[in-house]
């Protein structure tokens, strides 16, 4: 009698659970989605944190478990990016490093402001008081790395706030006129060559910024509906700030300004980047001769998950050495 009350119980608190989760997940879908990169940020050994800089709620993970005065790394993503596009790479540099990865104001789980500007400039004084606020009370050097769009924020950042940034890395990063290529030329022709809308699109989307098969990631049902439908409710989002920074007047401030960065530097592309095209490398580098240079091959727009040894071994290389080859 004693069991059977107990199995009693057990259902109904199961079925009180499922009842909670099904309430919740009919409110925000995306729940799910989420529930999938706590996962990820859980197995990456980082806590998650938020903080209010510049008139925004950041949203961030971190790993503080690093000795006394160790560099703080903080990892900026791209376009239609989050976090998340960083935890491969924080798996093999945690322990060595504190971390810092910020969801961007507007993108993620950070919050958007409605008619605020996301283009270059304004963003890269966001990530410049963000450092401030979060990263040098930590103490040791300052990294930034910026991947994409977040790399042309981060080459901002470097030249117009010297003081913020004491090491700087640009993994295949936008704000240069690179050689031209299918993305580039859509995008200034107005479009958007990464909007999702339906399965066939987000299959395009992926096979463009990934160029090894191993590393593209796998959305099982029902997740794949849901991220669809969170993308094509920020379309119009997505659409008005690539309108600023790929066609705009901001498209190629990052360049400009890399000439003015004096900083320790690293410039790392794949030589199979669809989007931002390898040239771009070198594009940068008269600029910034100071720079370490690292091509890779086998990978395309998303080093720092297709090739995160590497990528690793290479900001190993900036930290500890700094020094151009």
């Amino acid at each position: 009698m004693r069991r059977r009350r107990l199995l009693i119980a057990a259902a109904l608190v199961a079925a009180a659970s499922f009842a909670l989760l099904t309430a919740l997940l009919w409110r925000d879908p995306y729940r799910v989605v989420l529930a999938d990169y706590t996962r990820q940020r859980i197995a990456a050994g980082l806590s998650r944190d938020s903080v209010v800089v510049a008139g925004h709620r950041w949203v961030y993970a971190y790993n503080d478990e690093a000795p006394a005065n160790a560099p703080v790394l903080v990892l900026v993503h791209g376009f239609t990016g989050s976090k998340e596009n960083w935890y491969p790479l924080a798996q093999r540099l945690r322990g060595r490093y504190r971390l810092l990865i910020p969801d961007l104001p507007g993108w993620g789980e950070s919050q958007r402001v409605a008619g605020a500007d996301y283009g270059f400039l304004a963003q890269s004084a966001r990530v410049a008081a963000f450092i401030e606020q979060v990263a040098r009370p930590r103490g040791g050097q300052v990294v930034l790395l910026g991947h994409s769009m977040g790399g042309g924020i981060a080459a901002l950042t470097a030249a117009r706030h010297t003081g913020a940034v004491d090491r700087i890395g640009l993994l295949d990063a936008a704000g240069v006129r690179f050689r031209d290529n299918r993305f580039g030329e859509q995008v200034l022709a107005g479009a958007n060559p990464f909007a999702v809308v339906d399965q066939a699109s987000l299959r395009r989307y992926i096979d463009t910024v990934f160029y090894d098969g191993r590393a593209k990631p796998l959305i099982p049902w029902p997740a794949d509906r849901i991220y669809i439908a969170r993308r094509k409710r920020d379309a119009a989002f997505e659409q008005a700030v690539l309108d600023r920074i790929g066609r705009g007047p901001e498209r190629f401030l990052p360049g400009e300004a890399a000439a003015g960065i004096r900083q320790p530097a690293l410039l790392l592309w794949c030589r199979q980047d669809a989007v931002i095209d390898a040239s771009a490398l070198e594009l940068y580098a008269q600029r910034m001769p100071q720079a370490l240079r690292v091509l890779l091959d086998g990978c395309g727009h998303m080093s720092p998950i297709e090739q995160p040894d590497a990528v690793a071994q290479a900001v190993v290389g900036l930290i500890e050495k700094g020094q151009s080859r």
